[in-house]
C-alpha cells in the first residue's frame, strides 16, 4: 500500500477529501520524522512504536573485491510493532489459510 492508497482509503471511510487527509498524513509522517531527528520516540497505541536504534561501528568486506571496509557507528530509525498488530497479523493469516481459494476474501 502507498501512501496515495492509504489517502484514498481514508477519505473514502471518513468522508473527508483526498486533498485534506493528505495534508493531515503528511503533518503526522512530518511529526514522527521530527521526534525521531530530535532522539525521541513515537508510540501509537495499538499499531507500535518508533524509536532510533545506534548500530556500532564494525569491520565489513566489500562483495566485488572482497576489501575490507570500516563502517562507522551510525543512528538508524527502527519501528516495533505492538503486540495487537502482531496478533492480529497472524490471526488474519491463519484465516487467510484457511479460507477456500474460491471464496472473497473477507475485509
Amino acid at each position: 500500500m502507498t501512501k496515495a492508497d492509504l489517502v484514498e482509503r481514508v477519505a473514502a471511510r471518513t468522508g473527508l477529501t483526498k486533498k485534506d487527509v493528505a495534508v493531515i498524513t503528511d503533518h503526522l509522517l512530518e511529526g514522527i520524522c521530527e521526534a525521531l531527528v530530535k532522539g525521541g520516540h513515537v508510540e501509537i497505541r495499538g499499531l507500535g512504536s518508533f524509536k532510533t536504534k545506534t548500530r556500532k561501528a564494525r569491520q565489513a568486506r566489500n562483495p566485488r573485491t572482497g576489501e575490507s571496509v570500516f563502517v562507522p557507528e551510525k543512528v538508524v530509525p527502527y519501528f516495533k510493532a505492538s503486540k495487537e498488530l502482531r496478533a492480529r497479523v497472524i490471526q488474519e493469516q491463519e484465516s487467510a489459510e484457511r479460507t477456500p481459494p474460491d471464496s472473497p476474501p473477507v475485509l
